[in-house]
């Protein structure tokens, strides 16, 4: 394979150069923090669009301080922009570290402190780069031919791992040289295309000698190996882990190429030494995903998330040890039923923190190495996400809810409140009244009781009306907890007039194994009928208006909206799917990743003799058209290569052939989300065009 990384020259003129890029050209727009008025009082797709969003918060060595990312959008350049700030521990003295034209990212303290590492372009291709804590004496200390994709140093500061890409497929011209113009691929096997991309590269781990100034002597510690490391398509820094004295890099891939790739899902811990450049694999046998591996801080154990079962995406994350000494591996989690999201050893190694779904919402836990309890250290009204470990007994975190984006917070181990750190985001919220969120336990059609909560619209008056809309969750499997979404958010489309239904139906994590699993091969079944359970449930309020309730989802959400069009017995006035499987049959062939084919639909529409598989295609939502009655709206991204553009063509097709009012919107540039800030704000205003058209309708007029 072609390696496409190389070091940087020696010399201080290189590095002046590579300084002056940091620089904005005149035709480079700084985008800032914008001036936002809100003139309704009321959170709208500008108030979103406004919000600062914060990101990455790393703990200072000393415990002092708090470095971390804000990024905010302009609409007009139709990007946005990621800038470094520091603030101190208890929340003072916030300063912003760099104003520049591109983002800063995978930000990290080195030198004790007195220095910033982090990545950011030159020429347009991101580099490492280091700067002054304060700030000053940017440089770039990489140049990687195509860049790199994340960066991570050993404790030493001696060396870096990090991640570039090198050439995987053959291209036309590796074939016929003299045809220089021809465009086309040649495919012999599968995984050609994951995600949003043709696979063309992949990514690697190279190992850099680093002296403070630059990265030199280059190594690809997998050169000629054609596996990812990490692996695609969201695999970053955390597959990486050094070893506290520097010697050993643990790093995650799935050794596996074409067909037998593209059905597993059994990925290992290798560890390589930096010494003998020998590799071993840690977690043969072990047969599902095995990530995100962390070395004790005295070096003598190392934890990582491992899945039980190959082929399955979503099965249950466990909580592994490995003792580096006796090779033995213990299962911390297999007594408590719910799966981690991700954790973070505590200083003294007696325990680890970590962050797990659990009814309805992602607090933060901890768990003794030695008697496996568990804890919960704080499961206040929100969501957490990241671990920045502040001592034995606290972390830096952030959170979030329904209503609020990430703050930065500190939480302890003594049960106190968590302590917000920022509050990056308090001045827009001052001008706004925000929706509120109710928890409801609703009956199932098989003697459950399911978590729902309601979103209601600012200034709720239970004398009035209501239309709703019933939220279909993706995944299938992923949580229905206090998230906050820049697209799916629950805040902006109360506040535009709906109360919104978002169940936590049949296949959700945070409810334990047997509700997260019984969703496979089960598609059109139980978690179906909950959502049908939830509208029922919803539509006995008086302030409901139960003629005018509307469902909406993407992904496995857009399936699910697809199959309810056929299914729904008239309980629905509007519909809107996106990036939604409308043909199982197609879906099954069209899909890059089968693995989640294969586990989630049973096998093949082929296996005649295969009950579950037979089931599933037999319950495709194309099967039920003949009984779409309901306008319906369908988005799609042609970069989707997770569910093609053509399944929500098809449904177009035939919502317009069978008469149904529908409208679609194709978005050439974007893949399986929307992205792009003029592309999301149009989505938004379709949205409640559609939905007001259908569900608001005007009142009549007396003649």
């Amino acid at each position: 394979m072609q390696h496409l990384i190389k070091p940087i020259a020696m010399g201080a003129g290189v590095l002046m150069l590579a300084s002056c890029a940091a620089g904005t050209g005149d035709d480079e727009k700084i985008i800032d923090r914008p001036d936002f008025k809100s003139e309704t009082g009321i959170f709208d797709i500008d108030a979103l669009e406004a919000l600062g969003r914060v990101t990455e918060p790393v703990v200072s060595p000393d415990g002092t301080k708090i470095l971390f990312g804000i990024s905010y959008e302009s609409v007009e350049e139709n990007t946005s922009n990621r800038d470094l700030y520091v603030v101190d521990i208890d929340g003072t003295n916030q300063q912003r570290l760099t104003r520049t034209a591109k983002s800063e990212n995978n930000a990290v303290w080195i030198d004790g402190g007195k220095r910033i590492a982090f990545m950011y372009p030159v020429d347009g291709k991101p580099q490492l780069w280091v700067m002054n804590a304060d700030g000053s004496n940017r440089a770039a200390v990489s140049d990687v031919e195509g860049g790199i994709s994340g960066f991570k140093f050993s404790p030493d500061e001696k060396k870096v791992v990090m991640i570039g890409n090198v050439k995987y497929s053959r291209n036309a011209q590796d074939i016929y040289p003299d045809l220089p113009k021809a465009t086309g691929r040649v495919i012999d096997d599968l995984m050609y295309k994951h995600w949003d991309e043709w696979v063309t590269e992949i990514p690697h781990p190279f190992i850099a000698d680093f002296d403070g100034s630059a990265v030199t002597n280059v190594e690809d510690i997998m050169s000629d190996e054609p596996f990812e490391a990490p692996m695609k398509p969201f695999g970053g820094v955390e597959s990486f882990a050094w070893s506290p004295d520097s010697k050993t890099l643990v790093y995650v891939s799935r050794k596996k190429t074409g067909v037998d790739y593209s059905i597993s899902t059994n990925s290992d811990l290798y560890a390589y030494d930096v010494a003998t450049k020998e590799t071993r694999n840690l977690t043969e046998g072990m047969m599902g995903y095995d990530t995100m591996p962390a070395f004790s801080p005295d070096g003598t154990h190392l934890a990582w998330l491992s899945m039980e079962h190959d082929g399955y995406e979503s099965d249950k994350n466990r909580l592994f040890i490995l003792d580096l000494a006796t090779s033995e591996k213990t299962d911390l989690t297999a007594d408590w039923d719910y799966t981690i999201d991700e954790f973070a050893w505590a200083p003294d190694g007696k325990s680890l923190w970590f962050i797990a779904a659990h009814q309805g919402t992602a607090p933060i836990f901890s768990i003794d190495v030695e008697s496996k309890a568990v804890t919960t250290v704080n499961e206040e009204f929100g969501d957490y996400t990241s671990l920045a470990v502040l001592g034995d007994d606290a972390v830096v975190t952030m959170r979030h809810s329904m209503i609020r984006p990430n703050e930065v917070y500190k939480v302890t181990r003594d049960g106190s409140d968590a302590i917000a750190i920022t509050d990056v985001n308090g001045d827009l919220f001052k001008q706004l009244t925000m929706p509120t969120v109710e928890k409801r336990m609703v009956p199932t059609t098989d003697g459950k009781e399911m978590l729902t909560w309601v979103i209601l619209p600012p200034n709720f008056d239970n004398t009035k009306k209501y239309p709703a809309i019933l939220y279909c969750q993706g995944g299938p499997q992923q949580a229905v907890s206090q998230f906050w979404s820049y697209r799916w958010n629950f805040a902006l489309m109360a506040s535009n007039g709906y109360v919104m239904i978002a169940p936590n139906r049949r296949g959700l994590p945070g409810f334990g194994q047997e509700w997260l699993e019984q969703i496979s091969k089960d598609y059109p079944g139980q978690n179906m009928k909950d959502y049908l359970s939830a509208v029922d449930y919803m539509k006995q309020e008086p302030w409901i208006d139960g003629e005018h309730i509307g469902a909406t989802g993407a992904s496995y959400g857009g399936f699910s909206i697809y199959w309810l069009a056929g299914n729904h017995e008239h309980r629905f006035a509007a519909l809107l799917a996106h990036a939604g499987i409308f043909n199982m049959e197609a879906q099954y062939l069209e899909t890059e990743e089968m693995w989640f084919a294969n586990w989630d639909m049973g096998g093949a529409f082929w296996e005649k003799d295969n009950a579950a598989a037979q089931r599933t295609f037999a319950n495709s939502p194309h099967r039920f058209v003949d009984k779409w009655d309901t306008p319906i709206m369908i988005s799609h991204g042609e970069y989707d290569y997770r569910i093609l553009a053509s399944q929500g063509m098809a449904a177009f097709n035939a919502a317009k052939l069978r008469g149904i009012p529908a409208e679609m919107v194709i978005y050439p540039d974007e893949n399986h989300w929307i992205l792009k800030p003029q592309n999301a704000i149009m989505w938004q205003r379709l949205f409640f065009r559609w939905f007001d058209k259908w569900l608001k309708p005007a009142p009549e007029t007396a003649e």
